[in-house]
């Protein structure tokens, strides 16, 4: 992997769940089960019918919170709080990591499409805090997801990034085409490597991949 690839990157952006940490902590199925049982009280729903639901509104919207915001007008500030109160206690500090993120040069950021607040606690929580020059949630996206265009636009243009000089690392590799098409260095940060144009770069270690860039 040559070094070279990212010798004009001056802008890092990272995504926060099953990125910033291993897939094996398992966040997101308390999230998952926080997010069924809000579909399921809001909607006055069965289990079965909630489950159905955030999982077609995540495929179809990007994420359930955009699929209830557009089929039921929801407002997303309770939604926000409830399905991020979870447990991280499976979370570690990864001062290795840490170490590599401060030594790439330029500027580098958190963009989730979970909340703001919930950031800075798995940030605090894998002992990242300080590290990364701003962190951005769905919020600051007008409620507009991943793989949204419109949604990296409103972020990238509140950070004043400049794409051509960016790369972005991320679990979800639909979530790379846009950045991509901006032209930025895409990574995809999975167990398993997926063929696809809009992905420049696969890894199965962040803290290994980013140690051979600096």
């Amino acid at each position: 992997m040559p070094r070279q690839d990212f010798s004009h990157v001056t802008g890092w952006v990272f995504d926060l769940d099953n990125t910033l940490y291993p897939p094996r902590a398992r966040l997101f199925d308390q999230i998952e089960t926080r997010m069924t049982a809000f579909v399921m009280r809001t909607l006055g729903v069965s289990r079965e019918r909630a489950d159905h639901l955030r999982r077609a509104y995540w495929r179809d919207y990007g994420t359930t919170l955009a699929g209830l915001m557009h089929e039921h007008a929801l407002d997303p500030a309770e939604y926000l709080v409830e399905v991020h109160d979870i447990d991280l206690g499976a979370l570690t500090p990864d001062p290795g990591l840490a170490a590599r993120i401060r030594a790439l040069p330029g500027r580098k950021i958190v963009y989730t499409n979970g909340s703001a607040p919930y950031a800075e606690r798995v940030v605090a929580a894998r002992g990242l805090s300080g590290v990364f020059d701003a962190l951005y949630g769905i919020e600051h996206a007008d409620f507009h997801p991943k793989p949204d265009p419109r949604a990296f636009g409103a972020v990238f243009a509140r950070d004043r990034l400049r794409p051509e000089t960016a790369a972005m690392f991320e679990d979800d590799a639909r979530n790379l085409a846009a950045p991509h098409r901006l032209g930025m260095r895409t990574v995809h940060v999975a167990d398993a490597p997926l063929g696809a144009p809009h992905i420049h770069h696969h890894t199965d270690d962040l803290s290994g991949f980013l140690s051979r860039l600096v």
